[in-house]
């Protein structure tokens, strides 16, 4: 099994372009499991804004001097009857098909941890399609827990 020899660093106006293609890919690879997903063109986030978004961090892995993986934190208001008042959320988690079952994930999580816990952040959530096992896999392997279900209907 080949191991990740690159880096974890934060994301630049620079990255924006492979930003956005890992971006698309997210939808793509989530569109089978939410059939609420508007018709292309769509984005779930504003990324040059949140590159360069001082409360966000923005992590990508580069291995050879090319992106291969990305992911986010974000401070969140929790809900009031919580015992903390923020916590970090995790999102825009995607690794290149090539670069899979290496381990980065865990690298951009514990980056994106590192990150949470210097600004204040000691709840640490993320959400996931319930379908999606090999994503529930990846992030129980780094210490997530399943905590709640969001349910819907159509009508």
């Amino acid at each position: 099994m080949k191991t990740f020899d690159g880096i974890i660093r934060r994301a630049t106006l620079e990255d924006l372009q492979i930003l956005l293609s890992f971006e698309q890919e997210i939808i793509k690879a989530e569109r089978p499991y939410d059939p609420t997903i508007r018709e292309d063109p769509v984005n779930y986030y504003d990324l040059k804004d949140m590159v360069l978004n001082g409360d966000a961090c923005v992590v990508v892995a580069s291995e050879n001097g090319k992106l291969v993986a990305s992911g986010y934190a974000i401070p969140k208001r929790a809900r009031h009857y919580l015992d903390h008042e923020y916590y970090a959320y995790l999102g825009f988690m995607y690794t290149h098909p090539d670069f899979r079952g290496m381990g980065i994930n865990a690298k951009i999580v514990e980056e994106l941890k590192k990150w949470s816990e210097q600004n204040g952040l000691t709840e640490i959530r993320l959400t996931v399609y319930s379908d999606n096992v090999p994503a529930i896999k990846a992030y129980e392997k780094v210490g997530f827990k399943k905590h709640l279900i969001e349910m819907r209907i159509d009508q």
